[in-house]
């Protein structure tokens, strides 16, 4: 950042605010603390009977690989908000949220992942603008080497740990570690 976003001052000095624990970027002219934190990432995976579906990504990071719908938070949206407006964007569905099945960090890159199960209202679904294709895939259908992101395999490999058990565990992972339920 070269110049304060509130008052437009070069005037910037990376330094550890009073009562503060980090270095944070000040504004030397109005005081504002630029507070640089995690981006928070929401998805969910929308279920059928006994398939699940998921979007082949029509942008970058990662086209033309297949994903859970997610992507970043919006300010003032709630969490399920988000994962249910990445559902219409990604697939042009609705679903309605089930429970919160990951909580998955990637620390290297400031990113935190909530992704929950939800029942794909009336099995329908379309393709958005953000995806190339979306299909329904059983367990043994999943194309697991043509999966976009390791926190999509997370969520994918937990729910049919889950569905095994009938459960609803909430797991707990972090890129590259394989993660542990939450109980």
């Amino acid at each position: 950042m070269k110049y304060c976003s509130h008052c437009g001052s070069p005037h910037l000095r990376i330094t550890v605010p009073e009562g503060d624990t980090h270095p944070r970027q000040v504004c030397q002219d109005c005081r504002t603390i630029h507070y640089h934190n995690p981006k928070v990432v929401t998805g969910c995976l929308p279920v059928w009977e006994d398939r699940v579906l998921l979007c082949r990504r029509a942008i970058e990071p990662a086209y033309g690989w297949w994903n859970v719908p997610s992507g970043y938070l919006e300010n003032g949206e709630s969490v399920a908000d988000g994962a249910r407006r990445e559902v219409r964007e990604e697939a042009a569905a609705e679903v309605e949220i089930d429970y919160l099945i990951t909580l998955y960090n990637i620390e290297r890159i400031n990113q935190v992942y909530l992704q929950f199960v939800g029942l794909l209202v009336d099995g329908v679904y379309g393709v958005g603008p953000e995806s190339l294709e979306c299909r329904l895939f059983t367990e043994k259908e999943i194309p697991w080497n043509d999966i976009a992101f390791t926190s999509s395999k997370f969520t994918l490999r937990n729910y049919f740990r889950d569905r095994r058990t009938n459960g609803k565990t909430l797991f707990r992972g972090s890129y590259p570690d394989e993660g542990t339920p939450i109980r």
